[in-house]
Parts: structure tokens; C-alpha cells; sequence
């Protein structure tokens, strides 16, 4: 099953931030990070991924440099701020509320029909 991006509305910034809060990296990368992280069912769009790092760039939740690459393409490397450190940890705490909530409704159901 791949995973439309309708399914993870909303999680994008939480995800690219536990990337950037392992170490600083670039889009290319972040996007690979994600897709590799999901088992290959979930890869972001290259506007939805730059759309993104504006978002939280704007935020103060990133910030931004240019890479000092000796070979290969210039790369614009991207850094979690402490208050992206924060706005991370808030939606870490969201995500488990939401799942507890939605975890409520399905595994309550998957038993269900596994008794049928």
C-alpha cells in the first residue's frame, strides 16, 4: 500500500524536523531520509518539500545555508532552530494524543472482525 499525502496532512513539518534534529542536511536528502523511513510507501513531492522548508523557515523553526560542496551541485543545507526543537517535541505530543484517540476507534474494529 503506498500512502497518499492526503493520509499525512499535517505531519510534514514533524517529519522533515526529526530529520533536521538527527543533523543539518539538504532537500535531496531529507526526501530520501523519508521514503527510505516509511519502507518506500511515502515520498513528499519536490514543491510540497521546498513549500515546507519556507514554512518553517518563516517560523523560525529552521534556518538555512548554503553548503561548501568541492564538487557536485551547490546545496542549500537546512538547520532546526530551538524553537523548531520545541514546535517539534509539541507535535511529538499531538501525534500521541491523535493516535491513542484513533487507535480508540481502529483496533477496537480490527478485533471485531477478526472475530467474524
Amino acid at each position: 500500500m503506498n500512502i497518499t499525502s492526503d493520509m499525512i496532512y499535517g505531519y510534514t513539518d514533524g517529519m522533515i524536523l526529526c530529520c533536521l534534529s538527527e543533523q543539518d542536511s539538504y532537500g535531496y536528502a531529507i526526501n530520501n531520509f523519508i521514503l527510505e523511513k516509511s519502507g518506500f510507501k511515502y515520498e513528499l513531492k519536490e514543491a510540497t518539500l521546498y513549500t515546507t522548508f519556507r514554512r518553517l523557515e518563516k517560523q523560525g523553526h529552521v534556518t538555512s545555508y548554503w553548503g561548501n560542496e568541492s564538487s557536485g551541485p551547490r546545496r542549500r543545507y537546512y538547520s532546526i532552530t530551538q524553537e523548531g526543537r520545541a514546535y517539534l517535541k509539541q507535535r511529538i505530543r499531538e501525534w500521541k494524543e491523535i493516535r491513542q484517540l484513533m487507535d480508540a476507534f481502529f483496533i477496537d474494529k480490527k478485533e471485531e472482525e477478526t472475530e467474524t
